[in-house]
């Protein structure tokens, strides 16, 4: 497919493959390099979003499978968008170009901070990588808990989770009911490890 996307520098040549990926704040990865983008203003095909400090206005439009038409600054420009089957990640091609791409939205952070065990879900303090809604609190406080047992459940972005104690011990504190909406890094329950 024959596409017209010129090379350009910096946050300028970034900006005509975000479109699709707007529905929120996001990072988004273009080979190696992260821009925070935010979509400011839609109406119809016309959009105004925000890569980290510049605003751009463009008039987008989905022409096919995966093959996606804008106008910035009067130019027309032509983008192909292969999901490379892996969530959140895509090849995007232009005429001059191709370049890997991932989102990484807050489902993608609290994914990834699942999975390295990092600062938003230490030991048994658990918190909220993200904002959503409180669905169940199984554990009260006081209440003798195992290792790998459900501590709390949280409703974000269409998806439940299960946050599990780490270690056994006993629940010290909890900072939520159920039905709360709660806000990201929000510590939810806190569990004191049992004694040695």
């Amino acid at each position: 497919m024959a596409v017209n996307l010129p090379p350009a520098a910096g946050k300028t040549r970034n900006a005509w493959l975000i479109f699709k990926l707007i529905y929120m704040a996001l990072e988004i990865n273009i080979d190696g390099r992260t821009a925070q983008v935010t979509e400011l203003k839609r109406d119809g095909n016309l959009l105004t979003i925000q890569v980290d400090d510049e605003i751009y206005e463009i008039d987008a439009l989905k022409v096919g499978e995966g093959i996606y038409s804008m106008i910035y600054k009067g130019k027309s420009y032509n983008i192909e968008m292969i999901d490379n089957g892996s969530p959140r990640h895509y090849t995007v091609n232009s005429f001059y170009n191709s370049y890997q791409v991932e989102v990484i939205d807050a489902q993608t952070r609290y994914r990834q901070s699942r999975s390295k065990g990092d600062s938003s879900d230490t030991g048994n303090t658990i918190v909220s990588p993200m904002p959503g809604k409180v669905v169940r609190i199984p554990v009260k406080v006081g209440e003798a808990v195992e290792a790998g047992q459900t501590l709390i459940i949280v409703s974000a972005m269409k998806m439940e989770s299960e946050f599990k104690a780490r270690t056994a011990g006993t629940v010290k504190s909890i900072h939520a009911a159920e039905g709360d909406t709660i806000d990201a890094n929000k510590v939810l329950v806190v569990v004191e490890p049992a004694a040695e």
